[in-house]
């Protein structure tokens, strides 16, 4: 059983479309309505009456089209009023991130709580001992991520021979992630006869495999285009040079409402962070390496406008579902065309509008506008020139009409903070200076103690303790202001290079690319000119600004320094030419290799023993 169910001809317009309408128990409809949601999302209005008859669910649809409420509305009415046993529990959801797990189950949880069911998230970067503990008192849906329920029932802590119900969320992540083999091993426990649902932003090759494997005559719903061409959003490329790089991206990031900014890398999140905290923006950094409090703090954070920026990865950033997203941000160019899907998803949820906007170097501009071409997006394309002035919409994107009024907006920003840094630094100076003065007075008054014990003059004591402290704060700073110095030039030193490093990467341009490899055309990173084209005989050029080398049939060249190629000058089978240390080169025994003096040796290699250069003498006794 197939079906197609389009969003189009879903009638969620008339007003009598409701959650009751699909079947639901009155104590879910009611706690719906007092959370605010009435209406279903076209995905839930299509899912929900299948998913309760108790077919299997094939769901087809972009991140934040309202999923989890599709498949757990319906999985919580089928469980209620049964009984679950301890370490057994009677539904399963498998999630590829920490991240979405904690969302389906807080997502969910309200309306567990009305019909009675318990739910408990199993991932990882949380104590096993408290997941464990409460799936021994009774757990009715389990929440997991594949690795950590794996191991959970290694340890013999659940079983899923009474799930009835398994679901797998975010299915294409899964296999982005490489988690299949341990959702294939899960799914393999679960016992035949129950109810499975998949959703699933794509159908590649291994996501169909599950699909045959594991649903039995399943329906299926795609509300969705997977391309991703929702009509509320709009996508930008701006080419940019790598100086002008990071001013934009604080101009764009500072604008009003929430930004999510993607990074390639875990430091690379931890930098743009605070180069976006030094310029005045409120941005916190979400990646991999942080602990699984961090995250979730950090989270927290941004879900509760403490922070409007969220610096994130590709993997630490799935699962994450927060509305009212304005705009998404790629520093770095996303690795293929789902990912960059996966990202523009943040954003336009729910039928609201948003923005996406992908910064790129100009050697980066052919692989961002095919990766824009593999995704089905029409993305307009802005060229980003100093001092120029921007088109209309890539003003209001980044709130400034010219490069130039981008430049004195970060300029300004880094003032601030620069400013607030000082005024910070200065209540540390003053509470330090206080609390240097109450010491020096407790000193004082101790040493003149110490000297009247010891029947010394304490005034004296004190007068020598004094002379002995201002010597020490002078040596101190005298070192502080040599280390100022020291640090003031290291500073100077790295800012020159950096700026170098701009220049370069803004002029080359992927010079080493642009030529057929076949011709060797082109430049090194360097801008030393490279060899010519084939391998036999046109490889002419530097290899670099030392040793000129030539075609390797007339060994013609030179070597490392100023030993101008006497090894090599002639032809190989020739022979010609001296050693390193200027000894002319001995022939071969036939003669056809002469052309010098190996050396004082003899020439029979049968006498002479080359390790040792002593000659070799045979024993005819």
């Amino acid at each position: 059983m197939s079906v197609t169910t389009p969003e189009a001809v879903l009638p969620l317009d008339e007003p009598t479309m409701t959650f009751a309408d699909l079947g639901l128990p009155q104590d879910i409809v009611r706690k719906l309505a007092e959370n605010g949601v009435t209406t279903p999302f076209p995905i839930q209005a299509a899912t929900i009456p299948d998913a309760l008859n108790g077919h299997d669910i094939l769901g087809r649809g972009r991140t934040g089209s309202g999923k989890t409420l599709s498949f757990g509305l319906p999985l919580l009415a089928r469980l209620a009023g049964g009984r679950t046993q301890p370490k057994r529990p009677r539904a399963v959801i498998l999630t590829p991130t920490r991240e979405l797990a904690m969302q389906v189950s807080d997502a969910l949880e309200p309306y567990g709580q009305v019909l009675g069911l318990k739910l408990k998230v199993v991932c990882g970067g949380t104590s096993m001992g408290n997941q464990i503990y409460a799936l021994e008192r009774g757990v009715d849906i389990l929440v997991a991520t594949p690795g950590r329920l794996r191991d959970v029932i290694g340890r013999r802590a659940c079983s899923l021979d009474d799930v009835q119900v398994a679901v797998l969320d975010e299915a294409d992540q899964m296999a982005d992630l490489g988690f299949l083999p341990e959702v294939t091993e899960l799914l393999d426990l679960v016992p035949p006869g129950g109810q499975r649902m998949l959703f699933s932003a794509t159908l590649e090759n291994e996501i169909d495999t599950l699909v045959k494997r594991y649903l039995v005559d399943p329906v299926n719903h795609e509300v969705d285009a997977a391309q991703g061409a929702v009509t509320t959003m709009s996508h930008h490329v701006l080419v940019v040079k790598p100086r002008d790089k990071a001013p934009l991206t604080a101009a764009i990031a500072g604008g009003e409402g929430r930004t999510i900014v993607f990074v390639r890398t875990q430091l690379g999140a931890d930098r743009v962070a605070g180069q976006l905290r030094e310029a005045g923006v409120r941005a916190d950094a979400l990646h991999g390496g942080m602990t699984q409090g961090a995250r979730t703090r950090t989270l927290a954070d941004f879900k509760d406008g403490r922070a409007s920026v969220l610096v994130a990865t590709d993997v630490a950033a799935r699962g994450i579902h927060v509305d009212g997203i304005d705009v998404v941000l790629n520093v770095d160019p996303a690795a293929d065309h789902k990912d960059y899907l996966h990202r523009s998803g943040r954003t336009a949820r729910a039928g609201r509008s948003g923005t996406v906007v992908s910064l790129a170097l100009p050697h980066q501009r052919r692989t961002i506008f095919r990766l824009m071409e593999d995704a089905g997006v029409d993305a307009a394309r802005h060229t980003i020139g100093r001092g120029d002035l921007f088109a209309p919409d890539v003003a209001d994107i980044i709130g400034a009409r010219s490069l130039t009024e981008v430049q004195a907006e970060s300029a300004m920003g880094a003032a601030t903070h620069a400013e607030r840094e000082v005024a910070r630094l200065t209540r540390e100076l003053t509470r330090a200076k206080e609390r240097a003065t109450e010491l020096v007075e407790e000193a004082e008054r101790l040493t003149s103690r110490a000297a009247r014990e010891r029947g010394d003059d304490p005034a004296e004591a004190v007068t020598k303790a004094t002379e002995a402290r201002a010597e020490a704060l002078e040596r101190a700073e005298r070192e502080a202001e040599r280390e100022a110095i020291r640090e003031a030039r290291r500073a100077e030193k790295a800012a020159r290079a950096e700026g170098a490093r701009n220049e370069r990467g803004g002029e080359r341009g992927g010079f080493r690319r642009e030529g057929h490899r076949g011709g060797g055309g082109g430049f090194r990173r360097d801008d030393r000119p490279r060899g010519g084209g084939e391998r036999g005989g046109e490889r002419g050029g530097f290899r670099d600004d030392r040793r000129p080398y030539g075609r390797r049939e007339d060994g013609g060249g030179f070597r490392r320094d100023d030993r101008d190629g006497f090894r090599r000058e002639g032809h190989r089978s020739g022979g010609g030419g001296f050693r390193r240390d200027d000894r002319p080169r001995g022939g071969s025994a036939g003669g056809e290799r002469g052309g010098g003096f190996r050396s004082e040796r003899p020439a029979s290699s049968s006498s002479f023993d080359r390790r040792t250069e002593k000659p070799r003498w045979k024993r005819n006794d």
